[in-house]
């Protein structure tokens, strides 16, 4: 799939509400709450236009149940896609609009991802460097499988600053 970025898009926040009005309807009492994240969620970052939306709940043994409900939505069901204890869905096929991140309350994956929002917001100047990185990257890629895998040490670092930042807040 060709790598598509764009400039951020005040949108993208109506966007990410309006899919979780649609998925409560869905998944209904088992929703603790959704997170926007990833690089739709900085705002003034570019990235590719598809919604990064954490969907945290109480059981997620529960939400394969779901599957043919988000299938008749649109969504691939994929799984845990590498993530022990996520449930990955995913709209929109090659022009993808949302990645839906479904993580039960206390899956330890939850907080490198919002800490790493976290700090982005704080930190526009990490931002900038993450953009400049991820725009080299999709001149030089076409598929996002091999973009994703180049650009995964910089994430890393990226996050570990995150995490040591947000242990500092908490001092």
């Amino acid at each position: 799939m060709k790598i598509r970025l764009s400039k951020y898009d005040e949108n993208w926040v109506q966007m990410f509400n309006a899919e979780a009005l649609i998925l409560r309807g869905i998944f209904g009492d088992e929703i603790i709450k959704f997170e926007h994240f990833g690089s739709t969620a900085v705002p003034g970052m570019k990235a590719k236009p598809v919604i990064d939306m954490m969907c945290l709940v109480k059981d997620i043994k529960k939400i394969d149940s779901f599957n043919e409900q988000m299938l008749s939505l649109g969504y691939n069901v994929v799984g845990e896609w590498g993530i022990e204890g996520r449930r990955l869905f995913r709209k929109g096929g090659e022009k993808r609009t949302h990645h839906i991140h479904v993580y039960q309350q206390d899956n330890i994956h939850i907080q490198r991802h919002l800490v790493l929002r976290d700090y982005l917001r704080a930190h526009p100047d990490e931002a900038a460097r993450y953009t400049y990185l991820k725009e080299e990257l999709a001149q030089r890629y076409d598929d996002t499988a091999f973009y994703s895998k180049a650009k995964k040490p910089f994430v890393e670092e990226l996050e570990q600053l995150a995490l040591n930042w947000n242990n500092n807040l908490q001092v």
